[in-house]
């Protein structure tokens, strides 16, 4: 399908001198969003709760991990030790908690780019945490598509963006957050308005994985259906 950014300048062949070089074998990195509060799951830590055996952090960052080079998980301070029992044994994994708590998803995605920064890594997928069906599939076909663009993610057919299940190139979305955040109310699509974004529909994602892959887990059913449904693979 043809691209549908949510931004176009009208060409690639505008100046790019400012971003990475891209290294033959372009490296991947993943954000995986969990410092939100969760109010819907109740008392529980949803990035930690128990999914079939498994901390549902633990299945959302397992699955960025197959497609990616490095992971960073953002989170609040107080959920560190936590994290660190749920993700023992990655050492590719890095925490990286929010400098000030509650700032909400956007900021989150820009303490975990700042950890990135400095790196060689152009492109980062960034997934939220109760996303634990993620599709590695997806992932890469994303990465394939924000080549040369500033993001890739889905458009659902009811109009619903998924910028928490997308891929974005480090540098322009590090300086469209710190542009968004200065906002009064921001939330993560305003910092696309100013990104070449390609746009794929639920067509396009099912040619390559399932819609299934964008299936969140807001409360406590919500987390048992998901456990039925891996019960049953």
């Amino acid at each position: 399908m043809a691209d549908r950014p949510l931004r176009s300048d009208d060409s690639d062949d505008s100046d790019h001198s400012d971003r990475p070089d891209r290294p033959d074998r372009q490296s991947r990195a993943g954000v995986v969003l969990a410092g939100g509060y969760a109010t819907r799951f109740g008392d529980r830590d949803k990035a930690v709760a128990d999914l079939a055996g498994v901390p549902m952090v633990r299945r959302t960052t397992d699955r960025l991990a197959e497609v990616t080079d490095a992971v960073v998980v953002n989170c609040r301070r107080e959920q560190v030790p936590a994290l660190r029992e749920a993700l023992a044994g990655r050492d590719d994994v890095a925490l990286a908690p929010d400098p000030t708590p509650d700032r909400g998803p956007l900021a989150g995605i820009a303490t975990g780019l700042a950890v990135l920064d400095a790196t060689s890594v152009a492109y980062t997928a960034v997934v939220a945490c109760d996303m634990p069906l993620v599709d590695p599939a997806l992932l890469a076909y994303l990465f394939d598509r924000a080549e040369g663009h500033d993001a890739a993610l889905v458009r659902t057919d009811d109009g619903w963006f998924q910028p928490t299940q997308a891929v974005y190139r480090i540098e322009a979305m590090r300086c469209a957050c710190a542009d968004a955040l200065d906002e009064e109310n921001p939330r993560v699509l305003s910092a696309l308005d100013d990104l070449d974004a390609v746009v794929i529909d639920e067509a396009e994602v099912d040619s390559v994985a399932s819609m299934r892959s964008l299936t969140d887990v807001n409360t406590a059913e919500e987390l048992a259906t998901v456990a039925e449904s891996l019960a049953d693979e």
